[in-house]
């Protein structure tokens, strides 16, 4: 930062302001200067913005005065998150001595840096979600990513591997649905990658901060360093770690690297370095997760209305994040899944149970994120307290967990740490309801210490005798309103008021005059006063000095605290699934391996909650499963038709959100379900363009396709809503068709295909695995009614204008649009003598017939065509000037 000023005239004030200014280059700049936090220069002037406080001046006088805005020191959390959330990083400079003691200027130091990413303060913090810092670190063909929960320790990191065989497109977007599904605040990456493919896909992204550190910081050796020194050892292979380089450990030591500089503190809740297994969870990309709305809804962004608001049914915060982290990374072994639905399914069964174990939850505190604080030194008193009310409830829910029969809740029953220890020093140390700041006093117990108890009695009996001294001076002089008061600059001291002047003794020493009182000292006040100043001084010092004290060695016991605290958040998703399981009637799914997909009168999971009881019409959905026992091949690709409004969309949709929640562990809102477990899901609903990066609603369509195309398998679980209705007509038909064959022949992998595209519905002619549903109606006299039950069969039309009629479109618009409709159905049925969508042979995919009638004089030039040497989309063209011929 520059000044206009030189730097010889500054203040010794400013001075140091502008030497911690130079340290923390990137961030608002907080001063603490006595009762306020003062900014400068251009800080000031973003302050005055973002903050709505009032902008004035330093020197006012000086041809160049300094802009200056402030607040008050109590109000740093409301100021602070503000900044935070507006994209900004706050350094807070603190006074580091005390301005009674201090010789000259009151030393100021960078306490800490608040950035998106490194946020611990409760009042900061989404208590119901995480709050990740990332770090990437890509290198030749992967990617390193590292993240961490800082107010609660967890901390993970991942290699992803950039295949070739999506493109170059999917290259880029294989570690972007990992930060997806992470949803960082703040991402490190290296400065000097800005021309890097990497950096470009994560200047695009939506959500995350980012952070640019010098290159040297990435360095591998370097980052391997600083994690093997925060950790005491010599190898990471007691973390299941590599003890090779590569880039996920690169960007966890980046990353902590980057928490060490701005925290300033221990990191002693930090305790292990996690690698992230892939493959152990379903991969859910990020335009699925959005169109799926699992985390937050896609159109507003927010929780309500999304699937995790429907779920949520925790008692404590910490339960509240891990239902979300269950729900971002639902399972892909069979064995881990059957664990959880058994513990769901003992406590849907003892409801009891249930109910006394959620009980005692609603009474924890976050002790995850309590024993962070500690770790870093910053609990307070009541954060202590907090924790020990929490350790408190500890036996009786072990006594809740003994005796349980499924495999989970025995684990988490032997793995639930009393820490009856740390319980004890706490409620032995502190009061039972301690002030907020340790430097309020009143905190130790009475009893605690004998030192501090002495000097409260000290304390206490200088007060007493200071009553007792002023009772004695109304005696001996007879002045009935005289009293003893106290300030800061005086001390103690006695107020006469004027009329009673006369009665004062010689030996008073006046102090001060004010208007009608005098007041007055005496050596015997003042001797007393000092002995009371002093006891008291000391008193606040030594409390202070034993809460510290019981924070160290609390914060030494954080990795038991840890682990019981992750005890409690399972114990808490677990009990409020089997809460939302028993009070809406859901089912236990059939988990197996093979690719299979069989529910029975299915629900939607935000919808059946959303809506008023018995109002969602339930429906089935079958793919890899025979429907008439015989030895045919059982569908796995369901072509669903039918009305716009009549909930094909929501039909889909359900499907792959009941086996996402049937892979978390969840039961579901359904008759029966029998999932066989995916690898990956993949959503392609609803049209949207991306104007910023040239992509329109079509490009985005055909680049999601071509990833599902790319990167799905026999495994997989695909949605498909009106893929290829953003081109002509006979484009898109021919991509769909196209599209349809390659997942039905190559791929193999059970899908369901939301179209208006009616030529489709021959598909199943010559595909032995592609079957027809649509959503039936009702029409009587003219007017639809959607039934939104999904039968067997294909619809024989989609009830466009119905709906726009519905939708209140002008009844001229109506009338014409029908004669339109009445038009086109007839050129296309009798003039084009019943032209059907080419068909495919079932010995060659790419071979196309025309089905016209035999007689028709234009046969010979069809033939001649030879439309089993053109590709699909060829064909359509080919065939479309044949029809002009026709007309």
């Amino acid at each position: 930062m520059s000044s206009t000023k030189d730097e010889t005239k500054l203040t010794p004030m400013m001075q140091r302001y502008q030497e911690v200014k130079a340290e923390t280059p990137g961030t608002i700049l907080l001063f603490r200067m006595g009762d306020f936090y003062e900014l400068f220069h251009e800080d000031a002037q973003i302050a005055a913005k973002v903050l709505g406080l009032t902008l004035t001046s330093r020197d006012k006088g000086s041809a160049n005065p300094v802009p200056m805005a402030g607040f008050p020191y109590h109000a740093l959390e409301g100021y602070l998150r503000k900044l935070i959330s507006s994209g900004h990083k706050a350094a807070i400079c603190e006074q580091v001595e005390d301005p009674k003691t201090a010789k000259g200027m009151v030393r100021r130091e960078v306490t800490r840096i608040v950035t998106p990413g490194t946020l611990t303060d409760e009042a900061l913090l989404d208590p119901r979600r995480s709050n990740f810092l990332a770090a990437v670190c890509p290198f030749k063909d992967r990617v390193g990513i590292a993240w961490l929960e800082l107010s609660t320790g967890k901390f993970q990191c991942v290699d992803v591997e950039q295949k070739d065989d999506a493109g170059a497109l999917g290259s880029r977007l294989a570690f972007l649905d990992e930060l997806a599904r992470i949803e960082p605040a703040e991402c490190l990456v290296p400065d000097h990658i800005k021309t890097h493919p990497v950096f470009t896909a994560l200047m695009e992204l939506d959500g995350p901060i980012l952070t640019e550190r010098p290159a040297w910081s990435f360095a591998a050796q370097h980052c391997k360093e600083i994690l093997l020194g925060h950790f005491g050892t010599k190898t990471l292979e007691g973390f299941d770690l590599s003890d090779e380089d590569t880039c996920g450990i690169t960007a966890a030591g980046a990353l902590l690297e980057y928490v060490q500089e701005t925290q300033k503190t221990s990191l002693g809740h930090i305790v292990r370095l996690e690698p992230y297994r892939q493959g152990t969870n379903l991969l859910i990309d990020e335009t699925t997760r959005r169109s799926l709305e699992l985390t937050r809804t896609q159109r507003e962004g927010q929780r309500d209305g999304s699937l995790v608001s429907v779920l949520d049914e925790t008692c404590t915060p910490m339960g509240a994040r891990l239902l979300m982290d269950w729900l971002s990374n639902p399972l892909t072994d069979r064995l881990a899944i059957e664990r959880r639905l058994d513990a769901v399914e003992e406590l849907v069964r003892d409801s009891r149970l249930c109910r006394e174990l959620r009980e005692l939850l609603g009474e924890a505190y976050d002790l995850q994120r309590l024993s962070a604080r500690v770790a870093t030194l910053r609990a307070s008193p009541r954060d202590l307290s907090s924790l020990a009310k929490t350790l408190a409830l500890l036996p009786r829910l072990k006594a809740k967990l003994a005796g349980r029969t499924s495999d989970l809740l025995k684990m988490l029953d032997a793995r639930l740490e009393l820490c009856a220890e740390v319980r004890a020093e706490i409620e032995s140390t502190l009061v039972d309801e301690p002030p907020l700041s340790a430097t309020e006093g009143g905190i130790v117990r009475v009893g605690r210490h004998a030192g501090l108890d002495e000097l409260r009695d000290l304390a206490q009996g200088g007060k007493k005798w200071i009553a007792e001294y002023q009772a004695k001076q109304i005696e001996r002089t007879g002045i009935s309103s005289m009293k003893v008061g106290f300030n800061k600059v005086f001390g103690y001291y006695l107020e006469v008021t004027a009329v009673h002047m006369h009665k004062v003794p010689t030996d008073y020493i006046r102090k001060q005059t004010l208007k009608n009182l005098e007041r007055f000292i005496t050596p015997e006040l003042k001797e007393y006063e000092e002995r009371v100043l002093r006891a008291e001084g000391q008193s606040q010092a030594l409390e202070q000095e034993l809460f510290q004290d019981l924070r160290n060695k609390v914060g030494s016991a954080c990795p038991q605290l840890q682990q019981t605290a992750e005890v409690l958040a399972v114990l808490d998703v677990l009990a409020s699934l089997a809460t939302l399981a028993g009070r809406q009637g859901y089912c236990r799914p059939v988990i197996v391996d093979e690719p299979c997909l069989e529910i029975r009168e299915g629900r939607h999971p935000v919808l059946d909650r959303l809506k008023p009881a018995g109002e969602f019409v339930p429906n089935d959905a079958v793919l890899g499963i025979s429907l008439d026992g015989s030895d045919k091949p059982a569908p796995i690709m369901a072509l669903i038709t039918g009305p716009n409004m009549a909930g094909k969309s929501t039909y889909i949709r359900q499907a792959a959100l009941l086996t996402i929640l049937a892979q978390m562990g969840s039961f579901l809102p359904a008759g029966s379900a029998r999932i066989g477990v995916a690898d990956r899901i993949f959503a392609r609903v609803g049209a949207s363009d991306e104007l910023g990066k040239g992509q329109s609603t079509f490009m985005v369509e055909m680049t999601e396709t071509a990833r599902i195309l790319n990167t799905a398998t026999n495994r997989s679980l695909v949605i498909l809503d009106e893929i290829g209705r953003g081109t002509s007509t006979y484009d898109g038909i021919s991509l769909a068709w196209a599209i349809t064959e390659y997942l039905h022949d190559h791929v193999g992998c059970r899908t369901l295909f939301a179209t208006h595209y009616h030529e489709l519905t021959e598909l199943p002619q010559t595909m032995p695995r592609v079957c027809n549903w649509n959503v039936a109606v009702h029409e009587e006299n003219g007017d639809v009614v959607f039934l939104h039950k999904i039968v067997p069969g294909a619809a024989d039309r989609s009830y466009g204008i119905h709906v726009a009629r519905l939708a209140g479109v002008p009844r001229e618009v109506l009338t014409r649009a029908n004669v339109i409709l009445s038009t086109l159905e007839t050129d296309h049925h009798d003039e084009v003598g019943k032209m059907k969508i080419p068909a495919r042979k079932r010995q060659n995919s790419r071979q196309l017939s025309l089905f016209v009638e035999p007689e028709h004089p234009l046969l010979d030039e069809l033939r001649d065509m030879k439309l089993d040497e053109l590709t699909p989309l060829a064909a359509l063209q080919a065939l479309h000037k044949l029809q002009g011929k026709l007309k």
